[in-house]
Protein backbone atom coordinates (compact mmCIF):
# COMPACT_ATOMS: atom_id res chain seq x y z
CA UNK A 1 0.00 0.00 0.00
CA UNK A 2 1.10 3.56 -0.69
CA UNK A 3 1.88 5.59 2.47
CA UNK A 4 -0.65 8.20 3.53
CA UNK A 5 0.50 11.72 2.73
CA UNK A 6 0.27 13.94 5.78
CA UNK A 7 -0.50 17.54 4.88
CA UNK A 8 1.93 20.11 6.20
CA UNK A 9 0.74 23.16 8.13
CA UNK A 10 1.48 25.26 5.02
CA UNK A 11 -0.66 22.94 2.84
CA UNK A 12 -3.51 23.04 5.38
CA UNK A 13 -3.25 26.83 5.48
CA UNK A 14 -3.28 26.98 1.65
CA UNK A 15 -6.40 24.77 1.64
CA UNK A 16 -8.13 27.09 4.11
CA UNK A 17 -7.27 30.13 1.99
CA UNK A 18 -8.33 28.34 -1.19
CA UNK A 19 -11.77 27.58 0.24
CA UNK A 20 -12.12 31.19 1.37
CA UNK A 21 -11.32 32.38 -2.14
CA UNK A 22 -13.86 30.00 -3.68
CA UNK A 23 -16.49 31.21 -1.22
CA UNK A 24 -15.80 34.79 -2.32
CA UNK A 25 -14.40 35.98 0.99
CA UNK A 26 -11.62 37.86 -0.81
CA UNK A 27 -12.47 39.25 -4.24
CA UNK A 28 -9.47 41.18 -5.56
CA UNK A 29 -6.55 40.79 -3.15
CA UNK A 30 -5.64 38.94 0.03
CA UNK A 31 -4.74 40.75 3.24
CA UNK A 32 -1.05 41.06 4.06
CA UNK A 33 1.07 38.27 5.53
CA UNK A 34 1.07 39.73 9.06
CA UNK A 35 -2.71 40.07 9.17
CA UNK A 36 -3.27 36.56 7.79
CA UNK A 37 -0.83 35.08 10.31
CA UNK A 38 -2.81 36.63 13.19
CA UNK A 39 -6.17 35.66 11.72
CA UNK A 40 -5.17 32.03 11.04
CA UNK A 41 -3.00 31.66 14.16
CA UNK A 42 0.03 30.43 12.24
CA UNK A 43 3.52 31.83 11.71
CA UNK A 44 4.32 34.32 9.00
CA UNK A 45 6.65 31.78 7.37
CA UNK A 46 3.72 29.32 7.16
CA UNK A 47 1.56 31.99 5.52
CA UNK A 48 4.32 32.79 3.01
CA UNK A 49 4.68 29.07 2.12
CA UNK A 50 0.90 28.75 1.70
CA UNK A 51 0.80 31.81 -0.55
CA UNK A 52 3.59 30.41 -2.71
CA UNK A 53 1.58 27.20 -3.14
CA UNK A 54 -1.47 29.19 -4.29
CA UNK A 55 0.69 31.24 -6.66
CA UNK A 56 2.05 28.03 -8.21
CA UNK A 57 -1.54 26.90 -8.82
CA UNK A 58 -2.41 30.17 -10.53
CA UNK A 59 -4.95 31.11 -7.86
CA UNK A 60 -2.92 34.14 -6.76
CA UNK A 61 -0.59 36.53 -8.55
CA UNK A 62 2.28 38.47 -7.00
CA UNK A 63 2.01 42.26 -7.32
CA UNK A 64 5.52 43.20 -6.21
CA UNK A 65 7.51 43.47 -3.02
CA UNK A 66 5.47 44.64 -0.04
CA UNK A 67 2.12 44.40 -1.83
CA UNK A 68 -0.67 41.89 -1.12
CA UNK A 69 -1.30 39.05 -3.57
CA UNK A 70 -3.92 39.60 -6.30
CA UNK A 71 -6.75 37.11 -6.65
CA UNK A 72 -6.40 35.79 -10.20
CA UNK A 73 -8.63 32.73 -10.18
CA UNK A 74 -11.19 31.02 -7.96
CA UNK A 75 -9.92 27.55 -8.75
CA UNK A 76 -6.66 25.62 -9.16
CA UNK A 77 -4.61 25.79 -12.33
CA UNK A 78 -5.52 22.33 -13.55
CA UNK A 79 -9.14 23.39 -14.12
CA UNK A 80 -9.88 23.28 -17.87
CA UNK A 81 -10.86 26.43 -19.67
CA UNK A 82 -13.67 26.20 -22.20
CA UNK A 83 -12.72 28.26 -25.27
CA UNK A 84 -15.27 28.87 -28.03
CA UNK A 85 -14.32 29.85 -31.59
CA UNK A 86 -16.87 31.82 -33.60
CA UNK A 87 -16.11 31.55 -37.31
CA UNK A 88 -16.94 34.20 -39.86
CA UNK A 89 -17.89 31.67 -42.53
CA UNK A 90 -17.65 27.92 -42.93
CA UNK A 91 -14.07 26.63 -42.76
CA UNK A 92 -12.59 26.06 -46.21
CA UNK A 93 -10.82 22.84 -47.03
CA UNK A 94 -8.26 21.68 -44.48
CA UNK A 95 -5.30 22.56 -46.71
CA UNK A 96 -6.12 26.29 -46.66
CA UNK A 97 -4.02 28.55 -44.45
CA UNK A 98 -6.91 29.80 -42.30
CA UNK A 99 -8.10 26.24 -41.66
CA UNK A 100 -4.57 25.12 -40.80
CA UNK A 101 -4.18 28.10 -38.48
CA UNK A 102 -7.41 27.42 -36.59
CA UNK A 103 -6.68 23.71 -36.30
CA UNK A 104 -3.19 24.52 -34.99
CA UNK A 105 -4.74 26.80 -32.35
CA UNK A 106 -7.07 23.98 -31.36
CA UNK A 107 -4.18 21.48 -31.13
CA UNK A 108 -1.93 23.82 -29.13
CA UNK A 109 -4.67 24.63 -26.64
CA UNK A 110 -5.59 20.96 -26.36
CA UNK A 111 -1.97 20.19 -25.43
CA UNK A 112 -2.37 22.73 -22.61
CA UNK A 113 -5.51 20.85 -21.49
CA UNK A 114 -7.99 23.51 -22.62
CA UNK A 115 -11.33 22.55 -24.13
CA UNK A 116 -11.80 24.15 -27.55
CA UNK A 117 -15.00 24.03 -29.60
CA UNK A 118 -16.41 25.70 -32.71
CA UNK A 119 -19.81 27.39 -32.55
CA UNK A 120 -22.51 25.49 -34.48
CA UNK A 121 -23.25 28.41 -36.83
CA UNK A 122 -21.10 31.10 -38.42
CA UNK A 123 -21.59 34.85 -38.61
CA UNK A 124 -22.49 34.57 -42.29
CA UNK A 125 -25.07 31.85 -41.59
CA UNK A 126 -26.67 34.17 -39.03
CA UNK A 127 -26.54 37.07 -41.53
CA UNK A 128 -24.33 39.16 -39.20
CA UNK A 129 -27.35 39.63 -36.92
CA UNK A 130 -25.74 40.44 -33.56
CA UNK A 131 -28.91 39.52 -31.68
CA UNK A 132 -28.96 36.03 -33.18
CA UNK A 133 -25.21 35.61 -32.70
CA UNK A 134 -25.34 36.59 -29.02
CA UNK A 135 -28.26 34.23 -28.41
CA UNK A 136 -26.18 31.41 -29.87
CA UNK A 137 -23.26 32.37 -27.62
CA UNK A 138 -25.58 32.25 -24.63
CA UNK A 139 -26.70 28.75 -25.60
CA UNK A 140 -23.06 27.60 -25.85
CA UNK A 141 -21.33 29.10 -22.79
CA UNK A 142 -17.56 29.44 -22.68
CA UNK A 143 -14.89 30.88 -20.40
CA UNK A 144 -13.32 32.75 -23.32
CA UNK A 145 -14.18 33.56 -26.93
CA UNK A 146 -12.13 33.81 -30.11
CA UNK A 147 -14.08 35.71 -32.78
CA UNK A 148 -12.76 35.29 -36.32
CA UNK A 149 -13.14 38.30 -38.65
CA UNK A 150 -15.88 39.87 -36.56
CA UNK A 151 -17.89 42.88 -37.67
CA UNK A 152 -17.49 46.24 -35.92
CA UNK A 153 -20.88 45.87 -34.22
CA UNK A 154 -20.20 42.34 -32.98
CA UNK A 155 -16.75 43.18 -31.61
CA UNK A 156 -18.05 46.33 -29.89
CA UNK A 157 -20.63 44.12 -28.15
CA UNK A 158 -17.92 41.57 -27.25
CA UNK A 159 -15.70 44.26 -25.73
CA UNK A 160 -18.50 45.23 -23.32
CA UNK A 161 -19.01 41.68 -21.97
CA UNK A 162 -17.51 40.11 -18.85
CA UNK A 163 -16.36 37.02 -20.76
CA UNK A 164 -12.86 37.61 -22.20
CA UNK A 165 -12.75 37.80 -25.99
CA UNK A 166 -9.96 37.94 -28.57
CA UNK A 167 -10.53 39.12 -32.13
CA UNK A 168 -8.62 37.18 -34.77
CA UNK A 169 -8.68 39.63 -37.71
CA UNK A 170 -11.87 41.71 -37.69
CA UNK A 171 -12.87 45.35 -37.10
CA UNK A 172 -11.21 46.16 -33.75
CA UNK A 173 -10.31 49.80 -34.45
CA UNK A 174 -10.48 51.74 -31.17
CA UNK A 175 -12.01 48.91 -29.12
CA UNK A 176 -10.61 47.76 -25.73
CA UNK A 177 -10.35 44.20 -26.96
CA UNK A 178 -7.51 41.72 -27.28
CA UNK A 179 -6.74 41.11 -30.93
CA UNK A 180 -4.22 39.74 -33.36
CA UNK A 181 -3.81 39.41 -37.10
CA UNK A 182 -1.67 40.63 -39.97
CA UNK A 183 -1.08 44.32 -40.63
CA UNK A 184 -1.98 44.29 -44.32
CA UNK A 185 -2.36 48.04 -44.79
CA UNK A 186 1.14 48.70 -46.22
CA UNK A 187 0.75 45.65 -48.50
CA UNK A 188 -2.69 46.84 -49.68
CA UNK A 189 -1.21 50.21 -50.56
CA UNK A 190 1.74 48.59 -52.37
CA UNK A 191 -0.63 46.45 -54.46
CA UNK A 192 -2.93 49.40 -55.28
CA UNK A 193 -0.02 51.64 -56.24
CA UNK A 194 1.44 48.94 -58.47
CA UNK A 195 -1.89 48.58 -60.30
CA UNK A 196 -2.05 52.34 -60.77
CA UNK A 197 1.51 52.36 -62.10
CA UNK A 198 0.46 49.72 -64.64
CA UNK A 199 -2.25 52.07 -65.91
CA UNK A 200 -5.30 50.61 -64.16
CA UNK A 201 -8.16 52.96 -63.31
CA UNK A 202 -11.15 50.58 -63.21
CA UNK A 203 -10.08 48.75 -60.05
CA UNK A 204 -12.62 46.87 -57.92
CA UNK A 205 -11.95 45.66 -54.38
CA UNK A 206 -14.27 42.75 -53.48
CA UNK A 207 -14.54 42.70 -49.69
CA UNK A 208 -16.85 41.00 -47.22
CA UNK A 209 -19.82 42.74 -45.58
CA UNK A 210 -17.96 43.14 -42.26
CA UNK A 211 -15.16 44.99 -44.04
CA UNK A 212 -17.55 47.47 -45.70
CA UNK A 213 -20.19 48.15 -43.04
CA UNK A 214 -21.10 50.34 -41.29
CA UNK A 215 -18.14 52.15 -42.86
CA UNK A 216 -15.15 50.79 -44.82
CA UNK A 217 -12.28 49.37 -42.77
CA UNK A 218 -8.75 50.78 -42.66
CA UNK A 219 -7.49 48.87 -45.70
CA UNK A 220 -10.64 49.62 -47.69
CA UNK A 221 -10.47 53.33 -46.84
CA UNK A 222 -6.78 53.42 -47.77
CA UNK A 223 -7.60 51.77 -51.11
CA UNK A 224 -10.25 54.38 -51.94
CA UNK A 225 -8.03 57.24 -50.74
CA UNK A 226 -5.17 56.02 -52.92
CA UNK A 227 -7.41 55.97 -56.00
CA UNK A 228 -8.65 59.48 -55.20
CA UNK A 229 -5.09 60.75 -54.74
CA UNK A 230 -4.36 59.62 -58.32
CA UNK A 231 -7.43 61.41 -59.70
CA UNK A 232 -9.61 58.29 -59.94
CA UNK A 233 -13.21 58.99 -58.81
CA UNK A 234 -14.48 56.33 -56.39
CA UNK A 235 -17.87 55.00 -55.41
CA UNK A 236 -19.92 51.82 -55.00
CA UNK A 237 -18.33 50.45 -58.19
CA UNK A 238 -14.92 50.23 -56.51
CA UNK A 239 -16.16 48.65 -53.25
CA UNK A 240 -19.37 46.87 -54.26
CA UNK A 241 -22.00 45.31 -52.02
CA UNK A 242 -22.88 41.66 -52.59
CA UNK A 243 -24.78 38.86 -50.90
CA UNK A 244 -22.34 36.57 -49.07
CA UNK A 245 -23.27 33.34 -50.79
CA UNK A 246 -21.73 31.55 -53.78
CA UNK A 247 -24.76 32.59 -55.82
CA UNK A 248 -24.50 36.19 -54.63
CA UNK A 249 -20.83 36.30 -55.57
CA UNK A 250 -21.53 35.01 -59.09
CA UNK A 251 -24.26 37.63 -59.51
CA UNK A 252 -21.72 40.30 -58.52
CA UNK A 253 -19.19 39.11 -61.12
CA UNK A 254 -21.83 38.95 -63.84
CA UNK A 255 -22.83 42.52 -62.99
CA UNK A 256 -19.23 43.78 -62.92
CA UNK A 257 -18.32 42.28 -66.29
CA UNK A 258 -21.63 43.17 -67.89
CA UNK A 259 -21.37 46.90 -68.56
CA UNK A 260 -18.12 48.48 -67.30
CA UNK A 261 -15.68 45.58 -66.89
CA UNK A 262 -12.94 46.20 -64.33
CA UNK A 263 -9.35 46.04 -65.54
CA UNK A 264 -8.22 44.82 -62.11
CA UNK A 265 -9.79 42.98 -59.19
CA UNK A 266 -8.53 42.83 -55.61
CA UNK A 267 -10.22 39.83 -54.00
CA UNK A 268 -10.43 39.34 -50.26
CA UNK A 269 -10.46 35.53 -49.90
CA UNK A 270 -9.13 32.45 -51.67
CA UNK A 271 -12.58 30.90 -52.20
CA UNK A 272 -13.76 33.99 -54.08
CA UNK A 273 -10.46 34.16 -55.99
CA UNK A 274 -10.97 30.61 -57.30
CA UNK A 275 -14.61 31.36 -58.17
CA UNK A 276 -13.44 34.44 -60.10
CA UNK A 277 -10.93 32.40 -62.10
CA UNK A 278 -13.71 29.98 -63.04
CA UNK A 279 -16.04 32.75 -64.21
CA UNK A 280 -13.27 34.42 -66.22
CA UNK A 281 -12.35 31.13 -67.89
CA UNK A 282 -15.99 30.56 -68.85
CA UNK A 283 -16.15 34.05 -70.38
CA UNK A 284 -12.77 33.54 -72.11
CA UNK A 285 -11.30 36.52 -70.26
CA UNK A 286 -7.54 36.09 -69.93
CA UNK A 287 -5.42 36.93 -66.86
CA UNK A 288 -3.51 39.27 -66.88
CA UNK A 289 -3.96 40.29 -70.55
CA UNK A 290 -7.58 41.42 -70.04
CA UNK A 291 -7.89 41.67 -66.27
CA UNK A 292 -5.35 41.69 -63.44
CA UNK A 293 -6.01 39.83 -60.20
CA UNK A 294 -4.64 40.34 -56.68
CA UNK A 295 -5.48 38.07 -53.72
CA UNK A 296 -5.36 39.68 -50.29
CA UNK A 297 -4.60 36.35 -48.63
CA UNK A 298 -2.19 33.49 -49.15
CA UNK A 299 -2.91 29.88 -50.02
CA UNK A 300 -0.75 26.79 -50.68
CA UNK A 301 -2.59 26.38 -54.01
CA UNK A 302 -0.92 29.54 -55.33
CA UNK A 303 2.42 27.72 -55.42
CA UNK A 304 1.01 25.46 -58.15
CA UNK A 305 0.32 28.39 -60.48
CA UNK A 306 3.11 28.56 -63.06
CA UNK A 307 3.07 32.35 -63.58
CA UNK A 308 2.43 33.09 -59.92
CA UNK A 309 -0.46 34.86 -58.18
CA UNK A 310 -0.07 38.41 -56.89
CA UNK A 311 -1.07 38.20 -53.24
CA UNK A 312 -0.50 39.42 -49.68
CA UNK A 313 1.48 37.05 -47.50
CA UNK A 314 1.68 36.82 -43.70
CA UNK A 315 3.08 34.29 -41.26
CA UNK A 316 0.35 32.66 -39.09
CA UNK A 317 2.78 31.18 -36.51
CA UNK A 318 3.19 34.30 -34.33
CA UNK A 319 -0.58 34.81 -34.35
CA UNK A 320 -1.11 31.25 -33.09
CA UNK A 321 1.45 31.83 -30.32
CA UNK A 322 -0.24 35.12 -29.40
CA UNK A 323 -3.62 33.40 -29.01
CA UNK A 324 -2.20 30.56 -26.90
CA UNK A 325 -0.49 33.09 -24.60
CA UNK A 326 -3.73 35.08 -24.35
CA UNK A 327 -5.69 31.99 -23.26
CA UNK A 328 -3.01 31.27 -20.63
CA UNK A 329 -3.40 34.83 -19.32
CA UNK A 330 -7.19 34.43 -19.19
CA UNK A 331 -6.77 31.24 -17.18
CA UNK A 332 -4.64 33.12 -14.65
CA UNK A 333 -7.20 35.91 -14.46
CA UNK A 334 -4.88 38.48 -16.03
CA UNK A 335 -6.51 41.18 -18.15
CA UNK A 336 -5.07 41.38 -21.67
CA UNK A 337 -6.62 43.88 -24.08
CA UNK A 338 -3.55 44.40 -26.24
CA UNK A 339 -3.79 44.55 -30.02
CA UNK A 340 -0.74 42.72 -31.40
CA UNK A 341 -0.39 42.64 -35.18
CA UNK A 342 2.26 41.17 -37.42
CA UNK A 343 3.53 42.43 -40.78
CA UNK A 344 1.99 41.45 -44.09
CA UNK A 345 3.90 41.52 -47.37
CA UNK A 346 2.79 42.20 -50.93
CA UNK A 347 4.09 39.51 -53.31
CA UNK A 348 3.88 40.50 -57.02
CA UNK A 349 2.96 37.75 -59.47
CA UNK A 350 2.03 36.93 -63.02
CA UNK A 351 -1.67 37.60 -62.38
CA UNK A 352 -0.90 41.35 -62.63
CA UNK A 353 -0.09 43.11 -65.88
CA UNK A 354 -0.36 46.46 -67.65
CA UNK A 355 -3.63 47.71 -69.06
CA UNK A 356 -3.94 46.72 -72.72
CA UNK A 357 -6.12 48.20 -75.42
CA UNK A 358 -8.88 45.72 -74.77
CA UNK A 359 -8.71 46.25 -71.00
CA UNK A 360 -9.02 50.02 -71.17
CA UNK A 361 -12.00 50.00 -73.54
CA UNK A 362 -15.34 50.63 -71.76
Amino acid sequence: MRPVHRLSIAELTAGHLREGLRAGRWRHALPGVARLAVELDVSRDTVRSALRLLESEGVLGARGWGRSRAVTDQGPRHQRLRVGILLHDALPEEQSKIAQMLLQIQRDLDVKDQEVFFLPKTQVQLHHDVGRITRMLGENPADAWIVVAGSQELLAWSAAQATPCLALFGRVEGLPLASTGPDKLPAFLAATRRLLELGHRQIVFIARHARRQPTPGRAERAFLDELNSHGVPTGAYNLPAWKETPEGFLILLERLFGRTPPTALIINETAQFIATMEVLARRRIHVPEQVSLVATGDDPAFAWCVSGIAHIRSDPKPMVRRIVRWVSAVKKGAADHKSIIFPGEFVPGGSMGPVGREQGRK
